[in-house]
């Protein structure tokens, strides 16, 4: 009988992964998590994220990209304006309460609605925080270029914080748009559309602008850089792997993690313009 039991990974099993790949008390970390890696969770998604924040405990920190759920941004016009059609279907985005991405996983919608949990005001660039520092890390978050200077993601990287990948791909590193951001790169990508937010008197609209993370932020960098970027770093001989439940994973450090990041693009850009030139 015992046999046909599912092998279920716990909160107190899971807390042990974490401790072994060396996640520590006092830790800021961003989670990316794939569930369906991880294996079957007795009490669901809750019990990664409440071993997580066993394993920081209270002098620490776990945050999440939430984006939010909107597909609103395939209802715009060629100057990024929503169409006259669909401006009185199209909810605003509410900060207490929109859903979190669905293709950034259950982790963070279910993070972004756990108590105490406080998320920041860009609906692209939005992040979900609990712990310590969660007022800290999500507060003022600006509306027009989200991932760059004093945002969540700087935040967390002057803080010293680290980054958890549990089974998910390491390009869905959202860090590395920071270094989309920060990095010397010329003719980056940029998208300007129009948002909308619920306001006290219905939906108010507002124009936004960003470095693309949709698509690379240059349009001839491989569709695939933020995965040779992470590979390129792990192979270094940086960062911690280990099984999260049945799920490889990734721990690193946010700061050297950005900075090898940002000399990637750079010297990405030196070699890209020295090819075009000798093209030319």
């Amino acid at each position: 009988m015992d046999d046909d039991l599912p092998d279920f990974r716990t909160r107190a099993s899971l807390r042990d992964d974490l401790t072994r790949i060396g996640l520590r008390a006092g830790d800021t970390v961003m989670v990316h998590a794939a569930m369906s890696k991880v294996g079957p969770l007795l009490n669901g998604p809750d019990a990664l994220s409440n071993a997580i924040l066993d394993v920081v405990g209270s002098e620490g920190t776990m945050l999440v990209y939430t984006s939010w759920d909107s597909v609103h941004d395939d209802l715009l016009d060629d100057e990024g304006r929503v169409l006259a059609e669909w401006r009185n279907h199209v909810p605003g985005f509410d900060q207490r309460a929109s859903r979190a991405v669905r293709m950034n996983g259950i982790i963070a919608e279910f993070v972004r609605t756990m108590p105490g949990a406080r998320r920041s005001a860009n609906p692209g660039a939005s992040v979900a925080a609990v712990g310590k520092l969660a007022d800290w890390i999500t507060a003022d978050h600006r509306l027009d270029y989200g991932f760059g200077e004093d945002t969540p993601l700087s935040r967390l990287v002057e803080i010293g914080g680290r980054v958890l990948m549990v089974g998910a791909p390491w390009d869905t590193m959202t860090l590395v748009h920071h270094a989309d951001h920060l990095a010397d790169i010329a003719d980056k990508r940029t998208v300007r559309i129009e948002v909308p937010f619920a306001g006290a008197n219905g939906t108010e609209w507002r124009f936004m602008e960003e470095f693309e993370t949709g698509d690379p932020v240059h349009e001839d960098l491989p569709e695939n850089y933020i995965e040779q970027i992470v590979t390129a770093y792990v192979e270094s001989g940086n960062g911690s792997q280990g099984a999260i439940g049945a799920a490889l994973s990734l721990l690193v450090d946010a700061r050297p993690m950005l900075a090898f990041a940002i000399r990637w693009l750079e010297a990405w850009a030196v070699q890209h313009e020295a090819t075009a030139s000798g093209a030319a």
